[in-house]
């Protein structure tokens, strides 16, 4: 039996929600695994736990404002409107604005800054999230089925207590939000194992390697199609053991998204539930504090097998589990054969095939090697900041000179600096895979942003507005209006007609967005 604190999070409400009629994510899945994990005893093993939601206040620790505050208002019925016609926020169909949607990032959050926490506490050595591990979410728009970047709050919360954490990612996509949020530092490293190659969200190349500060401490190990047990394993220990050697990470977060098992619905990886918890193991090992985080996974049977097989590894004891599955309230689902297994198929491993697995795998060991020389990061002894992250950043007083306030230390202004790097960053990253501008467009919002769905592994193109019957794309236009000053009369006109004629008029013309359709209508209505 284990002698590891194991503490474990779910909320019973988690699986009541749902993205909508025939989308590949079902939330219900971490209530199967909840059930099975139940069924086999052991949550009596465990502490078990329901964490307080997230609030949007502790949200916004990485995403911005006004982002929370457009989850926290979206309904299906008003999506339309708060999307400008899906150009911000949830663009493409990966993302619905489903009833609940804040609610359901709340829990999921939740949940994976509570571990976060009873890891800083002392008083658990692996604390587990099922509902956790959206990985793609961004700053400030949702992203391949994620709306909160769950993981990224959760590390965040780490890096108040632990010099250096390690991310590592065995989800069939790459991890790009979580990559993004930490590219330019050191005191995180991300590893992501992924496919790579016509495959959503389309980054994660051996070239990724960091940026500035944060150089070579972003890992990629790209695979293709078919990847086994034992190539996987061939590949995952050594990187990962050498980033342990090289790094010295002083807390793990484990992100075990079960769509790398052999047939997920979106996923073309091929292994087994055993070789996906190789990884489970090797990192209990290691005696490193330790947060397991869910992830994506879309034939549900297989997610709560895993699932319930990775907690038993975490409490050290898979031998004890009988392959036989217990009954449980979804027991039908699990037919024909009732066991606890996902068993490969037949692809063909193209990384054996045409040696490529070598070539990665020698790449990322030399990326490491290259950090060998340097002595592993760390940060110094320092006061807990006295302003707000937003003081900090000037936000609601650009009058107040942040280089000038003698209230702030070098880490208050270092992580100012850095925040305002990686907003900058982001705008950079979408102006260089944008196409040539309109030239009616405004210059500041004049370029295309370029998604990829992760439905189809297509780009569209983000900056796009559809009419409401869903043809003809025309660009948005920002801050364009028929309205301008007429100095001759002192006064806003529309066309060489007063906006101001009446107030009737003006309300009509608000309501029109600035345009002149209806205007007539409205000064007939005055006469009459």
């Amino acid at each position: 039996m284990s002698k590891k604190r194991i503490s474990y999070y779910y909320d019973p409400e988690v699986g009541s929600y749902t993205y909508g009629l025939g989308h590949l994510m079902k939330p219900h899945r971490i209530r199967m695994a909840h059930e099975l994990i139940t069924a086999y005893g052991m949550l009596e093993k465990m502490s078990v736990l329901r964490a307080k939601r997230a609030s949007a206040e502790s949200m916004t620790a990485f995403h911005t404002d006004e982002y929370i505050h457009f989850l926290s208002r979206v309904t299906p019925e008003t999506a339309d409107e708060l999307t400008y016609n899906g150009t911000r926020f949830l663009l493409g169909d990966d993302n619905p604005p489903f009833d609940g949607v804040f609610e359901y990032s709340s829990i999921s959050a939740g949940g994976s800054l509570a571990a976060a926490r009873r890891i800083q506490d002392g008083a658990a050595d692996i604390a587990i999230n099922w509902a956790g591990g959206l990985h793609h979410a961004k700053k400030r728009e949702a992203s391949g089925f994620c709306y909160i970047n769950d993981i990224v709050l959760c590390i965040l919360e780490l890096l108040r207590t632990y010099a250096r954490v390690l991310y590592i990612d065995v989800d069939c996509h790459h991890g790009d939000g979580v990559e993004e949020a930490f590219y330019t530092t050191d005191r995180v490293m991300t590893c992501s194992l992924h496919k790579f190659g016509e495959f959503f969200p389309g980054t994660g190349t051996l070239d990724d390697k960091g940026y500035g500060k944060g150089k070579g401490y972003s890992v990629n190990v790209p695979l293709k199609d078919g990847i086994r047990d034992d190539s996987y394993k061939s590949v995952f220990e050594p990187v990962i053991g050498k980033i342990l050697e090289v790094f010295r990470p002083s807390a793990v977060v484990l992100q075990l998204g079960a769509d790398s098992l052999a047939g997920d619905k979106l996923g073309c990886f091929n292994l087994t539930m055993h070789g996906h918890a190789n990884c489970v193991t090797f990192l209990r090992n290691a005696g490193l504090p330790l947060v397991l985080l869910g992830g994506g996974g879309y034939t549900t049977k297989n997610v709560a097998r895993a699932w319930t097989y990775e907690t038993g590894v975490a409490l050290n004891m898979e031998q004890e589990l009988d392959d036989n599955l217990p009954w449980c309230s979804h027991f039908e689902w699990y037919g024909p054969r009732y066991k606890l297994e996902v068993q490969a198929n037949n692809m063909d491993d193209i990384n054996v095939k045409d040696g490529s697995l070598d070539r990665v795998r020698i790449s990322a060991l030399q990326q490491l090697s290259e950090l060998g020389s340097r002595n592993a990061p760390s940060v110094g002894m320092h006061d807990v900041p006295r302003q707000s992250v937003g003081s900090h950043l000037g936000l609601g007083d650009y009058d107040v000179d942040v280089e000038s306030d003698g209230d702030m230390d070098d880490l208050d202004r270092k992580l100012a600096q850095h925040a305002r790097y990686v907003y900058r960053l982001q705008e950079s990253d979408a102006n260089q895979n944008s196409d040539e501008s309109d030239e009616d467009s405004d210059t500041s919002y004049s370029s295309r942003r370029k998604r990829m769905s992760i439905l189809t592994n297509r780009y569209f193109d983000a900056s796009a507005e559809r009419d409401p019957c869903g043809q003809n794309p025309s660009r948005r236009k920002f801050f364009k209006s028929r309205a301008h000053w007429d100095p001759t009369f002192g006064q806003v006109t529309v066309n060489d007609r007063s906006l101001f004629a009446t107030d009737k008029s003006l309300s009509t013309t608000m309501e029109n967005g600035g345009s002149t359709s209806g205007y007539a209508d409205a000064m007939d209505e005055d006469q009459d």
